[in-house]
Formats: structure tokens, sequence, C-alpha cells
């Protein structure tokens, strides 16, 4: 099973991305460095849509099974490899929803960002508790609008990677993305007893 801590090669530069892929059509095996490259934050993408490890771990597996399969129809000056990916992420995250028709649940994002490390119980209680009230407020939020920001923080994306995969403008995202933080940030003093 693929570990959300996995962390991705730093010495990996993504604007060699097209050189590898040009050489995982001719050898297979060479696909197993975009795999290394990104699984994590396609893991971390997923499970913030899904909320169950399981599940992510699957649908993480059938990403990069599709993206294999593709990778000889994948052409570099449409989109950027990570956007062409994420939008199979996403893809594979809706068809799992289409299929059992429940709704999503957002639990998974917050577990990123809780450090026990060092905290005292009571301030690791207080934690819990701000991250359990962001959760319900998460849920108070357009599902699109939820999405963009498990690109963003669930999977570390830019705005400039976001946009192809929502098929939005770079600027576009960036807007949405201030007004939905701020948003949240409203909705998070308005809850405060």
């Amino acid at each position: 099973m693929l570990l959300a801590s996995a962390a991705e090669p730093a010495d990996l530069d993504p604007r060699g991305d097209d050189t590898v892929i040009a050489a995982a059509v001719e050898m297979p095996e060479m696909f197993g460095l975009l795999y290394t490259r990104y699984a994590g934050r396609v893991y971390r993408y997923v499970l913030s849509r899904t909320g169950s490890r399981e599940e992510a771990a699957d649908l993480t597996q059938l990403t990069f099974a599709r993206a294999f399969n593709s990778l000889p129809r994948y052409r570099p000056g449409r989109a950027p490899f990570v956007a062409w990916l994420f939008r199979i992420a996403r893809n594979a995250v809706t068809d799992a929803h289409r299929r059992r028709r429940a709704t999503v649940s957002f639990d998974g994002l917050p577990e990123f960002l809780v450090a026990a490390d060092g905290l005292s119980p009571e301030a690791l209680l207080e934690k819990r508790e701000r991250l359990e009230r962001l959760r319900g407020l998460l849920g108070r939020i357009d599902p699109a609008k939820r999405e963009l920001l498990a690109l963003r923080f669930g999977s570390g994306l830019s705005a400039r990677e976001i946009a192809p995969i929502v098929g939005k403008s770079e600027a576009a995202v960036k807007k949405q993305l201030t007004r939905t933080i701020a948003t949240l940030k409203e909705y998070y003093r308005d809850d405060l007893p």
C-alpha cells in the first residue's frame, strides 16, 4: 500500500517530464520515475477526496495504470504532465463517486495538518477541536471549492498546475482560492463561541 507520507524526490525536476515520458513510451520501465515523482501527491489528493486510505490507494493505482496505458497519447504541448495526470486522478475519483453515489467526506485532508509531535495533551485536544470545526466549515462550501483546496493544500499543486486540471485560467484559480480561503476565515470567525 502506498504511504501518504511518501516523500517525493526533490532532485527530480518536473521540467524533465517530457524526456522521461518519451523514454517511457519506448521503455515502459522508465514510467517508474514518473510514479516515484508523483505518487505521493496523487495519493494525498485522492485521499482528500475520498477520506479512505484503502480507496485512495486503489484509485492512485488506477490513476497510474490509466496514465501508463494512455502515455503514448499524451501531448506535451497541450498541458503539463502533472495537469494531465491529476485530470486522470480527478476522473478516477469522480467515476468512483458515481458508482457508489455517496457524498464526499473531506476528513482526509486535515490528517496532513495534524502534527502531534511535542504537543501537550491540552494543546493536542485544542488543535483537534479546531480541526473538527474546520471540517464542519469545509462542509458548508461548494464541492468545487473544496476540490481546489484539496489540489492546492492536499497535493501541493500551484495555481498554474491546478488551472488545466479544472479547466480554468491560472488567474481564475488564484482568485477562487483567495476567495474560498477568505470565506473560510469569515465562517471560522463567525463560528467562534
